[in-house]
């Protein structure tokens, strides 16, 4: 409900006046949730829901043993490049993936791979950006320079 997420996240509106618009929308809805929802309300923290939200499915996947995976790609995946990658990603795992897909142009070729805190970065460009800082690197480090005898 687009009306709902910008009257909770409207600055201007008094975290009572948030609390009361949701007290309206949850009338029947389970206690636990409508009580979580309007103690976000009341406190202002509303803006926060969305994180909650992700949060919430991540602790759902992980305990039902799926793994949550963010898959970046320079260009956008076929619905069978995504497969073949999200059956790869299952192999090694051992787990049933679950995959949402992003494109980010500035890869240039390759993908991104985020699994929670871990990342795994294949792209064209953090193989660029890895190479430069190998580069710096060594230009840094002073060279053994022999004296001629």
């Amino acid at each position: 409900m687009p009306e709902l997420r910008a009257l909770l996240e409207n600055p201007q509106l008094e975290p009572q006046a948030k609390a009361e618009a949701l007290r309206a929308v949850l009338g029947g809805s389970d206690e636990l949730v409508r009580n979580f929802l309007l103690l976000l309300a009341e406190r202002g923290r509303s803006s926060a829901l969305d994180e909650i939200q992700r949060e919430f499915e991540r602790l759902m996947a992980a305990s039902s043993g799926q793994l949550q995976v963010e898959l970046t790609t320079a260009y956008a995946l076929s619905d069978e490049e995504a497969h073949q990658l999200v059956e790869q990603i299952e192999r090694a795992s051992g787990r049933e993936v679950e995959a949402t897909r992003k494109v980010d142009p500035d890869l240039i070729g390759g993908l991104v791979l985020q699994a929670g805190s871990l990342r795994l970065d294949a792209s064209v460009r953090g193989r660029l950006v890895g190479l430069r800082q190998e580069l710096a690197k060594k230009t840094s480090q002073p060279r053994d320079r022999k004296e001629p005898s």
